[in-house]
């Protein structure tokens, strides 16, 4: 029986404190694989698919010859989580913001989606949106 390959992703990101920051993904709901985790970066698993690698500032730099941005004041990039429900998407959100994050005032509604974001300690940008599956299927 072959298996079929599970292509994951790894977000890599700069914080400002890494144990900060393990605490609040952690109040997320999120587990800490210490396989991958050290003193210079922490393996957040979201799921079987999905790891954030945060990353302290100088041991980022060595991978990358480019300014690290200031998430706090430009965009680098959003992020985007899927939810299971309208529910589980400000559930997350309020558990973020319970956390320290800073929850966005917008808030995506149609027929068929409902999302929400919030921004992480370092001013990350992480969407939660949840999509009916019906449209999906459709």
């Amino acid at each position: 029986m072959s298996r079929t390959y599970q292509q994951m992703i790894f977000v890599n990101l700069p914080v400002n404190d890494l144990d900060a920051s393990k605490k609040f993904f952690t109040e997320l709901g999120y587990s800490i694989n210490p396989q991958f985790s050290d003193e210079n970066a922490a393996s957040v698993v979201i799921s079987d698919t999905i790891v954030a690698m945060l990353l302290t500032k100088p041991f980022y730099s060595t991978f990358t010859k480019k300014e690290i941005a200031d998430a706090t004041r430009t965009s680098e990039v959003l992020i985007c989580l899927s939810a299971e429900s309208r529910e589980k998407v400000d559930e997350l959100v309020e558990k973020a913001v319970a956390a320290g994050g800073t929850a966005s005032d917008k808030v995506q509604e149609m027929d068929f989606m409902y999302g929400r974001s919030f921004d992480d300690l370092d001013g990350h940008t992480w969407e939660v949106v949840w999509m009916d599956p019906s449209a999906i299927e459709g």
